[in-house]
């Protein structure tokens, strides 16, 4: 199937950014690696940082996809159960393995407005899915919470900066352990049952509790 130009540039923009930092990328670069002329980057996108975000958006996109692929066939899954479906494509899709995508996360050379912008794709992103599910524990009496919307906010915007080296650089033990520690507060907050949230850092990392 032939791609259009929008794709073309966001999987030139992909693959460069497997080679070089973000910040030696240039338009014309981007042009030439998808091989188009440069007018037809500044048809779709404004900016370099445009062609970014849109990249960062289809990165969440994916994950959703693949988190509604994993229940399609498990209509009856508990919440706690989606809640851990949906965050385990999120984490495979921005840290796992050989994903290009985490290069999205590594080559930002710590520049806070797009750190910014991709946060806030993420609770765009995620946090609707997350609070419907939420909804939905409440309803068969696995979670408890008043406020499902601002719940599923707080827990993609906190979980963005626990794994955000550019705000806490941290080693392997430091993260696992903040993220043992999240996955506790979940636990509390949500009322949910004791090991409910433990594959946020198994997943990461592939380790038992």
């Amino acid at each position: 199937m032939k791609q259009n130009k929008k794709e073309l540039i966001l999987d030139a923009m992909e693959q460069l950014m497997a080679s070089a930092p973000y910040t030696e990328i240039s338009v014309d670069s981007i042009a030439k690696q998808a091989g188009i002329g440069k007018g037809s980057i500044y048809y779709y996108f404004r900016s370099k940082d445009e062609i970014l975000y849109s990249l960062i958006e289809q990165s969440y996109r994916r994950a959703i996809r693949e988190y509604f692929d994993s229940i399609r066939s498990r209509k009856e899954a508990s919440a706690p159960e989606k809640i851990e479906n949906l965050f385990r494509s999120v984490i495979k899709r921005d840290f796992g393995g050989n994903e290009r995508n985490i290069l999205i996360t590594l080559n930002l050379n710590n520049d806070m407005i797009l750190q910014s912008k991709m946060k806030n794709a993420a609770v765009q992103e995620i946090s609707p899915i997350l609070a419907d599910i939420l909804e939905q524990g409440i309803r068969e009496g696995s979670i408890k919470t008043d406020t499902p919307k601002e719940s599923a906010e707080m827990i993609v915007v906190m979980l963005s900066y626990f794994l955000d080296d550019a705000t806490f650089p941290q080693n392997k033990n430091s993260m696992k352990n903040k993220l043992k520690i999240f996955a506790k507060v979940l636990e509390t907050c949500l009322q949910t049952e004791s090991g409910s949230f433990d594959f946020f850092y198994t997943s990461l990392y592939g380790e038992a509790p």
